[in-house]
C-alpha cells in the first residue's frame, strides 16, 4: 500500500545553467505541492502503513530548510530545478523515512518531476 502528504512550500529560486534570456533565469517564487510517498503493509490493528503525523515529523526540517527560502543558498539546491528538488528532498529524508517510495514535486498546476530514488541518464531533451 502507498500513502502520501502533501505540503506546500513558497519558495524563490532561478536557474543559472539555463540558456541567455531565458525568462527562468530571473528569479522568480512558485507555490510548490510536494507530495511525500511511503510504500508498506497496512498494520492489521492500527489499519494504516503510518501515522501520518510521523510522516509530517519527518518531513518538517526540510520543510524549514525550503518554505519561503531562495532555493538556490540551499546547500546542494545551486540549480533548483524540479527534478533537483525532488532528488534532493528525497536523499535529505530517505535516511529518515526508509519507506519512503516517492517524491513528487509540482512546480506549478500542470509542471513537475516525480523521484523514486532510481537515476536515469537522459539528456538534451528541452524543457516546455
Amino acid at each position: 500500500m502507498d500513502i502520501f502528504k502533501a505540503f506546500t512550500l513558497e519558495s524563490a529560486h532561478r536557474l543559472p545553467n539555463v540558456p541567455a534570456g531565458h525568462k527562468c533565469a530571473r528569479v522568480h517564487g512558485h507555490s510548490f505541492r510536494v507530495e511525500i510517498h511511503v510504500r508498506g503493509p497496512v498494520d492489521d490493528r492500527l489499519g494504516w502503513v503510518m501515522d501520518f503525523a510521523d510522516l509530517k515529523e519527518a518531513f518538517e526540517p526540510l520543510f524549514q530548510q525550503l518554505d519561503h527560502r531562495y532555493l538556490n543558498d540551499v546547500p546542494g539546491l545551486e540549480n533548483p530545478t524540479s527534478e533537483h528538488l525532488a532528488r534532493w528532498i528525497w536523499r535529505e529524508l530517505e535516511p529518515r523515512l526508509p519507506q519512503l517510495s516517492r517524491v513528487v514535486v509540482h512546480e506549478t498546476c500542470t509542471s513537475g518531476a516525480i523521484y523514486e530514488g532510481v537515476e536515469s541518464t537522459v539528456s538534451g531533451r528541452n524543457r516546455g
